[in-house]
């Protein structure tokens, strides 16, 4: 049994099979480019420097003890001859070479990479926040525009510069988007007066969306808080518009206006791996449809869930059909890591039940809310449909990341992390020099090397 991708989906999907199958069952085989599950609704901690990168990084071999991990990228899939094939990664991510996998049972949650459209500059400039990688390189390039700001004449072409280097433009108001450039602005604002020629108010901070609302996951009323919060503290925040092209030094918007900057952050969604599409099955907006149970329909043997996959929503299907609003058409989950989750749960479960171990049940679950960490005491957190902000929010927010987090050791490393960032000074160190290239989206997330071959 081979599972593609070892992120929420992956993980869970295999932790249930270790439980649910006897070790005689079934060959379990993971191919993932690392060596860990990587918990990314901390990746904004991460960027801020609140929180160690391997400290969210979960183990895969530790925690999946009866499962042989393939450190690799998954290129090509022949589905008839019920092969894959894989290449097999050294260190950096080059390819030491290609090997196929036979599989009898396939469960495809490759996960998703950033969304870019084809607007002119960003693939050359802007970088994403979904690895570890992309994460670690934004913080050390923004601490380095503050050193090379810091440095500067007080001139003309000095104070321009000085403008380019600590402005930043972000693309996306939803939950990645928002809370990146909130954890950002706060913990940027509060060491910046560490650098004797510049002040807090220098740091600037754009954020744009095409959308008319920030955080539209959690409704208008909370995302007008999270949007009062960060225009309190200084967020330029445009809403209704998206970047025309972006420039080594600039960066022109739709709206007509031209932005300084130096820094471009996209995180304007997601969209699935380009390796479902090697199915030859069906795609809803790029994603693999799949039936009630997570199977993929007329591809026996062939399961998908997470990110790629469009997962039928049966409890808001039920609530429309209750409300006489049912317009013919399956609603799916959307691409949160909490649905992708649970669909490993039943993952697990119906791939066991497949080999003769349990029974299979179609995929139900009523989400749980979303929660939104702004940096400092700021937060917004709708758990089970109540709307909460402020500390309450920021308590219930890192509370849930503790419980879902998937490794003890890692709850208490972030659990103590956060205790020094609130009782420590922020640190403004570098801790690594990795270069603009290698943390382009297409880079670090290696959309490329999928489709390859």
């Amino acid at each position: 049994m081979v599972v593609v991708g070892g992120g929420f989906a992956g993980f869970h999907a295999l932790r249930a099979l270790e439980k649910r199958l006897p070790p005689d069952a079934a060959e379990l085989v993971l191919v993932n480019p690392t060596d860990y599950l990587l918990y990314s609704p901390l990746l904004p901690d991460v960027t801020a420097g609140l929180l160690e990168p391997r400290h969210i990084a979960v183990s895969l071999r530790q925690r999946l003890p009866r499962t042989r991990l393939v450190l690799g990228r998954a290129t090509g899939l022949d589905v008839p001859g019920r092969t894959l094939r894989v290449d097999l990664l050294e260190d950096g991510g080059t390819v030491s070479r290609t090997t196929q996998l036979d599989w009898d049972r396939l469960v495809l949650v490759p996960g998703s990479v950033t969304r870019q459209f084809d607007i002119p500059g960003v693939a050359e400039r802007a970088h994403g926040v979904k690895t570890l990688v992309e994460a670690r390189y934004l913080r050390d390039h923004l601490l380095t525009q503050m050193d090379r700001a810091d440095v500067l004449p007080d001139t003309p072409e000095g104070r321009a510069e000085k403008e380019q280097r600590l402005t930043v433009v972000a693309v996306g108001a939803g939950y990645t988007g928002t809370e990146i450039v909130a954890q950002l602005q706060h913990q940027l604002t509060a060491v910046s007066s560490r650098w004797e020629r510049v002040d807090p108010s220098d740091v600037r901070f754009v954020l744009i969306d095409l959308a008319p609302t920030v955080l539209p996951e959690l409704g208008p009323q909370l995302g007008d808080v999270a949007l009062s919060a960060l225009r309190r503290r200084g967020v330029d925040v445009r809403l209704g518009v998206t970047v025309k092209e972006a420039r080594d030094t600039e960066i022109d918007l739709t709206d007509g206006t031209t932005v300084p900057s130096r820094t471009l952050i996209w995180g304007a969604g997601v969209t699935a791996s380009p390796l479902v599409t090697r199915v030859g099955s069906e795609l809803q907006r790029g994603r693999l449809v799949v039936d009630p149970y997570l199977r993929v329909p007329g591809v026996p043997g062939v399961y998908a869930a997470g990110d790629a996959a469009a997962v039928p929503d049966l409890v808001v299907a039920d609530q429309r059909a209750a409300k006489g609003g049912d317009d013919g058409t399956t609603p799916v989950t959307p691409p949160t890591a909490q649905h992708a989750q649970r669909h490993g749960h039943a993952l697990g479960r119906n791939v066991a039940a497949d080999l003769g171990h349990g029974q299979a049940r179609p995929y139900r679950h009523r989400d749980l809310g979303l929660v939104a960490d702004l940096g400092g005491w700021d937060a917004v957190a709708k758990p089970l449909g109540i709307r909460l902000r402020g500390p309450l929010a920021k308590a219930v927010a890192r509370g849930y990341h503790l419980y879902a987090l998937p490794s003890a050791s890692n709850r208490v490393r972030v659990a103590v992390d956060w205790l020094l960032a609130t009782a420590l000074p922020a640190q403004d160190v570098q801790i690594g020099a990795i270069p603009s290239e290698a943390a382009l989206v297409a880079t670090a997330q290696q959309t490329e090397r999928y489709l390859a071959g």
